[in-house]
């Protein structure tokens, strides 16, 4: 399959994801897809000056909310958004916040469920467009519902029905992320990652320059990776793989979860997909795997948590069931035979190791569709499926 070549964002710089060319990405209908997955280190340092130059602004909003002392964290988005508060709860939990994620399209249903009356809470709204039924709805409840409530918006349209509504509350703080991340492509890719790094920054309070200097760390690690990421995407796209299974644990079983939708998207639900952690997958959800499966796996970093991915890997490999097995990890931990790629030699925790992960993904995913013969940009052009969800109805919620 033909790599990728130089695309320009709006800007005008060049971002390049080897080895396609733009001639032959405009004529299959992957041109913003692979702009959007070629910029996104270029985008996390923007964001990154951003922050720093906010840090006084946003502190003063939020330091006052997290000294309540029985704080709740909301985090909450519909689909690949929802699938940032997943990949980061359990970070956020080790550092001492009662962090939960919990899609808006739960809250919407469900509201009482969810939300609690009397707990101050932090509602966290992951939103591309800001428009997506379900993402404004759950703000509008959780007003009405909750008596101790502010609002963190993270989206990635200033046209948008919440970057809106953070203008006239006083209760909310809008982070607008920088220029390109409103993905033109269907599926999510710079905006995922810029979101779930901005609340990294925001809600894990982590200091701006240390914060910054790990950006361009990681932001490094995959611009350096892309190359060789590229072919091995492309090698396992042409394998004739009908199922992927994607393993993870603690929050990078979120970030599992994540990419195994980026190829369900991209192929049309061609290829049937799932996401466990590594110790759940023996409790049925292993039946997935046969001889048309791929499976990835992505290591965690944490010597304890590292020795259960392992044996899943070991014992996947052992059955000789999948078509493939594929592990990406840090460095080159033991016990890993077979196809292993290191995304970096650098030691980085899990909740940063989100960022190469969901990047080789992304490729894979585009590869993927290529490869069945669909147009990323755009899989569905009959509109079943919509870049922004259609079709839901809105019923008005009375709180007693």
């Amino acid at each position: 399959m033909p790599a990728i070549a130089s695309e320009k964002n709006d800007r005008g710089r060049h971002h390049e994801l080897p080895s396609y060319s733009a001639e032959w990405l405009a004529q299959h209908g992957a041109e913003y897809t692979a702009t959007e997955i070629a910029q996104q280190p270029n985008l996390w340092r923007q964001l990154a000056v951003v922050l720093a130059n906010r840090d006084a602004n946003d502190n003063a909003f939020l330091a006052p909310i997290f000294a309540q002392s029985t704080l709740r964290v909301l985090l909450t988005g519909a689909g690949t958004s929802a699938y940032a508060g997943d990949a980061l709860a359990p970070w956020l939990r080790t550092q001492g916040m009662d962090a939960r994620a919990v899609a808006t399209t739960d809250i919407v249903s469900n509201p009482t469920e969810y939300l609690d009356a009397n707990v101050p809470t932090l509602l966290v709204s992951f939103a591309r467009s800001g428009n997506s039924p379900e993402s404004v709805a759950a703000v509008t409840i959780a007003d009405q519902v909750v008596n101790n409530l502010w609002h963190l918006i993270l989206t990635c349209n200033e046209q948008g029905e919440l970057y809106r509504y953070a203008l006239t509350h006083d209760n909310a703080l809008c982070h607008l992320m920088p220029e390109g991340s409103n993905d033109k492509s269907f599926a999510m890719t710079s905006s995922f990652t810029c979101m779930t790094l901005a609340a990294m920054a925001l809600i894990g309070r982590i200091p701006r320059d240390t914060f910054s200097q790990r950006v361009d760390s990681i932001a490094t690690v995959v611009e350096t990776g892309m190359t060789e990421w590229t072919h091995t995407a492309n090698s396992l796209a042409d394998k004739d793989y009908q199922r992927l299974v994607i393993l993870g644990s603690g929050g990078l079983a979120g970030v599992a979860r994540e990419s195994s939708l980026k190829s369900l998207e991209l192929s049309a639900g061609q290829v049937a997909t799932t996401f466990e952690s590594s110790l759940g997958f023996r409790h049925g959800p292993k039946f997935m795997i046969d001889e048309q499966t791929l499976v990835i796996q992505f290591i965690s970093s944490d010597s304890y948590t590292q020795q259960y991915d392992i044996d899943m890997y070991r014992e996947i490999h052992a059955n000789s069931q999948a078509m493939h097995q594929l592990a990406l990890t840090v460095g080159n931990p033991a016990g890993l035979d077979g196809d292993v790629v290191s995304v970096s030699d650098t030691a980085f925790s899990d909740v940063w190791l989100t960022f190469p992960y969901v990047v080789f993904a992304q490729m894979l995913a585009m590869s993927k569709s290529l490869q069945l013969g669909y147009s990323p940009d755009n899989p569905c052009p009959t509109g079943e499926v919509n870049r922004v969800v259609q079709g839901v109805t809105i019923y008005p919620f009375s709180h007693h």
